[in-house]
C-alpha cells in the first residue's frame, strides 16, 4: 500500500493514505531530534540495556519539550 504521495505530473496518480502520510512525517521527524543524541547514532553504551535506556531516556526528553 503506497504511503508517500504521487508526483503531480504522473499519468496515472495512485490514492494514499493522507493521514497514514502524515503519521509518517512524525515518526520521521522523530528519528531526526533522536539523532541530535550523541551516544544514540554513535552507540557508545557496551550493553544493549543501557543502550535501550538511553533511548528511552531521550524519547522522555523529547515528550517533555
Amino acid at each position: 500500500m503506497p504511503v508517500v504521495p504521487p508526483q503531480h505530473n504522473r499519468l496515472t496518480p495512485w490514492e494514499y493514505d493522507r493521514a497514514l502520510y502524515k503519521r509518517r512525517n512524525e515518526i520521521e521527524r522523530l528519528f531526526r531530534r533522536l539523532k541530535g543524541f550523541r551516544r544514540i547514532f554513535s552507540r557508545f553504551e557496551k550493553l544493549d540495556v543501557m543502550f535501550v535506556a538511553f533511548i528511552h531516556f531521550a524519547l522522555i526528553i523529547e515528550g517533555l519539550r
